[in-house]
């Protein structure tokens, strides 16, 4: 496949500017989330409910991360990962599968030229290995074509699994010790966090699970450890502007506190 050059993609939509005052305009601008992590579970069940089958429950799942990309944006959230396919989903039916990796590459295909005119960076994490080469060959060129926008960040987890992404970052770091390029005693959470695939990214502030299940699925588990935790019954197809806009509401109201204590709002001011 002969990929083309970003610089030769379509122009940034300058119309599309971040605006979350006009969105939200009872929520602080510094108390919209940097970076939004979403499980997105619920899918098949969805479909379930209404006598389809989970294929539809699936492509309706697209179009509700479509909406949420969107008003994303216009929020100004800087990264938006979505857990798409974990390391545990081979377990599923080879058709569902196949069904699946199909349905991702034409999405990819479509969604170029848009992703480049919201001026949105696209990124992948999870391990290649095991992904099918036609897979593997629209991702990279999607990456490469949005290499050069500056705006926020879409990053989809695709064969990922937590577990397997932190023991790949000590294996990482243990051969640069054994290299002689990084001593024992120099191994810090930062060096561990330059060998995750979410490197150069901030932490998630805020991370949503729908269809209410109560469980974080090996999905981010370095990256979450002070993420404020949301979680909605509502399926993932059903997932709108309105769902996002209220889970953004419950992230803003709490008092992030990193280990802290509670601020006094009668203690005198510095």
């Amino acid at each position: 496949m002969t990929t083309v050059p970003a610089q030769s993609a379509a122009p940034v939509d300058s119309e599309r500017s971040p605006n979350p005052a006009a969105l939200a305009p009872d929520v602080p601008i510094e108390r919209i989330p940097r970076h939004i992590a979403i499980i997105m579970d619920g899918n098949g069940r969805w479909a379930a409910e209404r006598g389809d089958p989970r294929s539809v429950g699936h492509l309706e799942g697209v179009k509700a991360a479509r909406r949420t990309i969107e008003s994303c944006s216009k929020l100004g959230v800087e990264v938006l990962t979505l857990f798409s396919f974990s390391s545990e989903n081979w377990k599923r039916p080879t058709a569902e599968i196949s069904a699946l990796m199909e349905l991702y590459c034409q999405n990819l295909r479509a969604e170029r030229d848009g992703a480049v005119k919201r001026n949105i960076r696209f990124r992948q994490i999870g391990r290649r290995n095991g992904l099918p080469e036609e897979v593997l060959r629209e991702v990279d060129e999607m990456v490469q074509l949005t290499s050069a926008c500056t705006g926020p960040t879409l990053c989809l987890a695709i064969n990922y699994g937590s577990r397997a992404e932190i023991t790949d970052a000590v294996r990482n770091i243990a051969v640069r010790v054994q290299d002689g390029e990084l001593a024992p005693e120099n191994i810090t959470e930062d060096v561990i966090g330059q060998e995750l695939s979410t490197a150069g990214l901030p932490d998630p502030d805020l991370l949503i699970r729908t269809a209410g299940e109560m469980r974080i699925s090996n999905f981010l588990l370095w990256q979450i450890s002070y993420a404020e935790l949301y979680v909605t019954d509502t399926h993932w197809p059903a997932f709108d502007e309105a769902a996002l806009l209220k889970a953004i509401r419950d992230y803003a109201s709490r008092e992030r506190r990193f280990g802290g204590l509670k601020k006094d709002p009668t203690a005198p001011q510095a």
